[in-house]
């Protein structure tokens, strides 16, 4: 349905990056949501009447819940898409972060009460009532949330929307906690056991746990989370793809949103090399890598001498006291400045996050292991972080 529907209302689908192609699959698949979600509480309501049966009935208010969240997808969505202002220069995409949240809170609040509701259920069981209406009824709900869940994890992957993902997750445990509710019916009709409540617990359960994972993936963006590793990887290959490029460092990714991304390094090059020609070569990586990953480029040059013997030496030398602490360190922007009593050694070493020792133990260790070598070398070090 959701390909049928998105080739009848999405111009330029196939390009999913594009933030206007993002945001009709987001509000397609919000109203989809919705009819779906209102259908099957209207369902479950009527047979969890029917039946006295608080699982059931539980089950029909986390899809009542469920469509209410793809309500504010829809509408987050709707706001991300929104272009840039001179409030929100970068846009509005983190709203569908916001909105990602929102939901899981919802999510959170309608499995708190379920919970308390299936104990009161469990202190004081009532008969439940059995009819093929009702089996065929939790059966159907089973297939729909089950399609919801395919589409939107399919969907959340393609857009890379943590959003989707998260309400694929959603359905996916829906889908688990209709089951148990089904289960349920059918055993308090066949053997006469009430576990009821009981399942109403796990279907409460199921919901919490929805929330949790859909607020643990919306947050960790909001909060500014580590770049995907192969989105490292190809800016790397992208940038390193060119000749004069002898490496980069200090690489910061900013995201402001699905498809909204800013990216800033140093790129190395040869400090003898004609400065308009490898100008003209940043200009062409940055449009590189806006056309290639969609991102807004900004590149810092940095001048490398590579003809000079004794910086060559004095670099490999530094470097192999480095591999020595720790084969998780590297080194950029070496150069010397050579006096008449010493010789300053200008570099920066780049430390994962989790590295054990502090800043100061670090420079420390590496100034002292380099004067042990020659007193007449001075280390001036700048220690940067970066993901492991």
């Amino acid at each position: 349905m959701i390909t049928l529907l998105s080739n009848i209302f999405i111009k330029n689908r196939i390009n999913r990056k594009d933030p206007a192609v993002r945001q009709a699959y987001g509000i397609l698949c919000g109203a989809v949501g919705i009819f779906l979600n209102l259908c099957l509480f209207t369902g479950k309501f009527v047979a969890g009447t029917v039946s006295n049966s608080i699982a059931i009935t539980a089950d029909a208010f986390n899809n009542l819940s469920d469509a209410g969240s793809s309500v504010i997808t829809l509408i987050g969505f709707r706001m991300a898409g929104q272009k840039p202002d001179p409030s929100h220069p970068f846009g509005h995409g983190r709203i569908e972060y916001i909105s990602g949240l929102l939901v899981s809170v919802i999510i959170l609040l309608m499995g708190a009460e379920l919970l308390k509701s299936s104990v009161a259920k469990i202190m004081h069981p009532e008969e439940q009532l059995f009819s093929p209406m009702i089996i065929v009824i939790l059966l159907a709900s089973i297939l729909v949330k089950c399609y919801m869940f395919l589409y939107n994890r399919q969907l959340g992957k393609k857009l890379e929307s943590a959003a989707m993902a998260a309400t694929a997750t959603d359905s996916l445990s829906d889908c688990l906690a209709t089951s148990a509710v089904l289960v349920s019916t059918l055993i308090a009709h066949f053997t006469g056991f009430a576990i009821d409540g009981w399942c109403g617990v796990l279907v409460g359960l199921f919901i919490c746990y929805a929330g949790y994972s859909a607020a643990k993936d919306t947050v960790s963006p909001l909060l500014g989370q580590a770049p995907d590793r192969e989105f490292v990887r190809q800016i790397n290959d992208i940038v390193m793809a060119h000749e004069n490029v002898l490496g980069i460092h200090d690489l910061i990714v900013h995201n402001y949103g699905p498809g909204r991304v800013l990216i800033s390094l140093h790129a190395e090059v040869p400090a003898d090399g004609n400065f308009l020609a490898l100008h003209d070569m940043i200009d062409t990586i940055e449009h590189e890598l806006r056309d290639t990953l969609n991102c807004h480029a900004v590149i810092h040059m940095d001048p490398i001498c590579v003809g000079d013997e004794e910086t060559t030496r004095l670099k490999a030398l530094v470097n192999g006291y480095l591999q020595e602490i720790s084969g998780r360190l590297t080194m950029h922007d070496f150069r010397i400045v050579t006096g008449p009593t010493h010789t300053n050694l200008i570099f920066d070493v780049a430390a994962p996050y989790d590295f054990s020792m502090t800043d100061s133990e670090l420079e420390t260790q590496l100034k002292d292991r380099i004067l042990r070598d020659n007193p007449t070398y001075f280390a001036v070090i700048e220690i940067d972080k970066q993901m492991a």
